[in-house]
């Protein structure tokens, strides 16, 4: 990458590789970060920014013992979309009592961590309140998103 971006060289680098992920075929996995490092001539920081803007896209995955590979078919949606969805589809209503840590977690196939961080958000919107001893219950219902 010759020059600096004023949008971040890593969002970028992520709508390229979008570019690159949609016109491949065959093979899920992408090659390795230090590949993309070459291709784009850019720091491992730089590239792994980039696979997490595509991870909370549902455009990839990483995968512990092999690397990253693309997400086929299913829900492109982020996390937090959907669960932020969640809402609408399981028809909560304000003070209803959202799911657990451990449900969402089955639900959605995702780890702890990245449900948390966006229950996080969800309060921090308004979305959720957390109630000691009784869990997250539905603070406000989220405005509808026409999505294309």
């Amino acid at each position: 990458m010759p020059e600096a971006s004023p949008r971040g060289t890593y969002l970028v680098i992520a709508e390229a590789l979008r570019s690159e992920i949609e016109t491949r075929k065959g093979s899920g996995h992408l090659p390795s970060e230090a590949e993309f490092m070459d291709v784009h001539g850019v720091s491992r920081n730089t590239i792994r920014r980039a696979l997490k803007v595509l991870e909370s896209d549902g455009v990839v995955e990483s995968v512990p013992g092999i690397g990253w590979r693309v997400v086929r078919g299913g829900d492109r949606r982020s996390l937090a979309e959907r669960m932020t969805d969640v809402i609408m589809e399981d028809s909560l209503s304000v003070g209803d009592t959202y799911p657990s840590e451990a449900k969402l977690c089955e639900r959605f196939g995702a780890s702890r961590t990245a449900v948390r961080r966006v229950l996080a958000q969800m309060e921090g919107h308004g979305l959720l309140a957390t109630v000691h001893g009784k869990g997250r219950t539905v603070r406000a219902l989220p405005a509808p998103v026409v999505r294309p």
